[in-house]
């Protein structure tokens, strides 16, 4: 039986179409739909599970997005040719697809819920990561999972002030603004992007028409949802409440909690035990038959009674838990060049918030080798980031990193791949790692500020130094009432409406990411927001600047030093030698590290040494190489081998001439016995190259003084 099939359409304003199809593909999933642009084709599938896990209070929500090779006619690398793991550029895409999504489905709906999205087709002109949202809401739009969308995401770049929409990665290359946003029919969910120092109002008007676009996504989704025939959704009873039992709990412990968050405690811990004191003794007094049932309500309970009284403490007195005013930011001290055998490092603590982070130079060899469905090359410039447990006063195994620090490790890189020298003036392979040693409140942010710091303490021309701050929000839309907080609070974070992390430098912003957890977000919230957040972090950039305020005038005596030269084309093989012999046996003798690659109509040899006699060693011999004997010049040479005419002289790498026995002395020589020996190093001048053979002839007399004649006796 054929597949009834329903299509919609959006058309785009430079007249581009996205087709959505349901109905023909993973019809057992609860909801599928393929999303087709151009030659670029996704399949999202979504399925909920009705049977909710026992102690389940969230939303157990999970989003894979991958990139199948055959989608753009690849085999996978590796050993087992197949696709593996999700890569950390599926992860991202992943997260940005989640983080629209998670807010939306209902706060008391609790079913294990897995969306998957594939790419199916690929088409090097379209990206399939601002489609990926999209195709993930029209799965769910097909379904009767229930969900308070539709969503979608788009991207948007700016180019001379004029915005695009899903750019082509041509127009993407010059853009000055490249942002992801999710959003609602009404409401901006998610945030996510990357900007060449721009200002805030140039952001502001990316986020407005990428808002434009979205609406009309969502109008569509609509349409595909009311001809599929799923406007009404399952029912779902996955939360036990007692609303007598909650009314108890704010009567009995709102105030108390309150009187603990208006403490203002700057201890993270000591807060923490106070709020859980309420708790306890609360606990303490209920009655044991009915403890063991009402136990996991309690907590949730309480949980957001506290939330509701720090809300409240801040909208109603404009002070923080920590004491702070909402643009204060938390004391700050830095530290550069702490570790002495690092190539760069430097701590940056702001509050309860810590990062050693280490910058280390590489040469080519050490670049990551980048190979998927959609893109093959290498990068030179790598962030990574890892946050253990003991961060946090946890107990937590290392399993390596998970998507949260994949995250956060990619926010940072964008903020600072932006001032990093371009390649050209760049020959190093530069790594930053950040280890978070404390974490109370934005550690990606300390991560971008550490990073800037330990990268001029290496010696890296950065273009500028680069700070970030995390911001929050606190709204009532009963009251009308709303805060914006500078420099959050990991309790911030969790108790408030938005996390909305800006980085940039003196000249403007250069990453940002947020996200929404409420609705009804304004234009002048966001935009207090971003002017807040940039004097914060001139601020945090003034404090930094007091460690370091420039990149080092030289690397460290440890770091590797590099000298690269340009060579002809044809002189490549040269250096390379028979089977790489040649280019070995440099390395060997000298221990310099040395990369050749064609760049244009030449070759770039790349030495790299730990030190300038290594380096001097290295480049002397490649020079020597390369270089073209000229007649009149003077060389060094090494006999190579002696006949009863003479010896052979290697002048240059790889270029003999012949020393005749009559151009060794002025004086007549009969032999050659005991003139020179194998090995011994000589100075010789050229004196001819023959133009029909090209061999060359050399002589040490002309370098000699000519005897005078003696007079003959009468």
């Amino acid at each position: 039986m054929l597949p009834t099939v329903v299509t919609k359409k959006i058309t785009l304003d430079d007249g581009r179409e996205i087709i959505i199809e349901t109905g023909k593909l993973a019809k057992q999933a609860d909801g599928s739909a393929v999303v087709k642009m151009g030659d670029t084709m996704l399949l999202a599938t979504v399925v909920s599970n009705p049977e909710v896990r026992e102690g389940i209070d969230f939303m157990p929500l999970s989003v894979d997005y991958q990139e199948k090779f055959a989608a753009a006619g690849k085999i996978p690398g590796g050993f087992l040719r197949r696709e593996g793991k999700l890569s950390d550029h599926e992860v991202l895409i992943s997260r940005l697809v989640d983080r629209a999504m998670r807010p939306l489905f209902p706060d008391d709906f609790h079913g294990d819920t897995q969306v998957n999205i594939f790419l199916i087709s690929a088409d090097n002109n379209i990206l399939p990561d601002a489609l990926a949202a999209l195709a993930a809401c029209a799965a769910i739009s097909v379904s009767d999972i229930p969900f308070n969308g539709p969503i979608s995401e788009v991207r948007v770049i700016s180019i001379n002030g004029q915005y695009i929409i899903n750019p082509s990665p041509a127009q993407m290359e010059k853009a000055e603004l490249d942002l992801m946003v999710g959003a609602s029919m009404d409401n901006i969910l998610m945030v996510e992007g990357e900007m060449k120092e721009v200002s805030e109002e140039l952001m502001l008007g990316a986020l407005k028409a990428a808002h434009d676009a979205i609406k009309k996504h969502c109008q569509v989704l609509k349409e595909l949802e009311a001809a599929v025939g799923k406007t009404v959704k399952r029912t779902y009873n996955h939360e036990v409440n007692k609303p007598e039992l909650k009314a108890k709990i704010k009567t009995e412990l709102y105030q108390k909690a309150y009187d603990v968050a208006r403490r203002l405690n700057a201890n993270k811990k000591e807060r923490g035990k106070g709020f859980k004191e309420v708790l306890e003794a609360f606990v303490a007094n209920y009655p044991a038959e009915l403890l063991e049932e009402d136990l996991p309500l309690i907590k949730r309970y309480y949980h957001d009674i506290e939330k509701e009284a720090v809300r409240n403490m801040v909208l109603d007195e404009r002070v923080r838990l920590d004491g702070r005013k909402l643009d204060e930011i938390r004391p700050i001290w830095t530290e550069v060049g702490y570790l002495p055998a690092a190539h760069g490092s430097a701590i940056f603590t702001r509050g309860e918030t810590q990062s050693l982070t280490t910058v280390t130079l590489g040469t080519k060899l050490d670049e990551q080798m980048i190979d998927s469905a959609m893109f093959e090359g290498s990068n030179k410039f790598m962030l990574h980031y890892n946050f253990p447990g003991f961060s946090t006063g946890e107990v937590k195994p290392n399993r390596g990193p998970g998507r949260r620090e994949v995250g956060h490790g990619n926010l940072a890189f964008r903020a600072l791949k932006m001032v990093m020298p371009e390649d050209k003036d760049n020959a190093y392979t530069v790594r930053v790692v950040s280890d978070i040693l404390e974490s109370n409140g934005s550690s990606s942010m300390a991560t971008v500020c550490a990073g800037t710091l330990a990268l001029m303490d290496a010696g890296v021309r950065i273009s500028s130094p680069v700070s970030g701050i995390a911001m929050g929000l606190i709204s009532d839309a009963s009251t009308g009432k709303w805060a914006v907080l500078s420099d959050i609070l990991g309790d911030e974070d969790h108790l408030g409406d938005m996390d909305f992390k800006v980085t940039g430098t003196e000249k403007g912003i250069t990453a940002c990411q947020m996200d929404m957890k409420v609705e009804g977000l304004s234009y002048d919230v966001l935009s207090q927001a971003l002017n807040q957040a940039k004097a914060g972090r001139l601020h945090i950039l003034n404090e930094m600047k007091k460690s370091l305020a420039e990149p080092r005038a030289d690397f460290k005596p440890n770091a590797p030093r590099i000298i690269n030269v340009r060579i002809p084309k044809e002189l490549i093989g040269a250096v390379i030698g028979p089977g790489g012999k040649v280019v070995q046996e440099i390395q060997r003798v000298t221990g310099a590290t040395i990369v050749i690659e064609e760049i244009e109509d030449a070759g770039m040899v790349n030495i790299y040494g730990k030190d300038k006699e290594i380096l001097d060693k290295a480049y002397n011999w490649v020079k020597g190489i390369v270089q073209l004997p000229e007649v009149g010049e003077v060389y060094t040479g090494k006999v190579k081998s002696i006949q009863p005419f003479g010896a052979f002289v290697e002048f240059l790498p790889n270029k003999d001439g012949l020393l005749h026995i009559s151009e060794i002395k002025w004086e007549r020589l009969e032999t050659m016995e005991g003139v020179l020996e194998i090995g011994e190093e000589v100075k010789v001048k050229l004196i001819e190259v023959d133009k029909k053979t090209g061999k060359f002839r050399l002589s040490r007399k002309a370098l000699l003084p000519k005897p005078e004649k003696q007079e003959s006796k009468a």
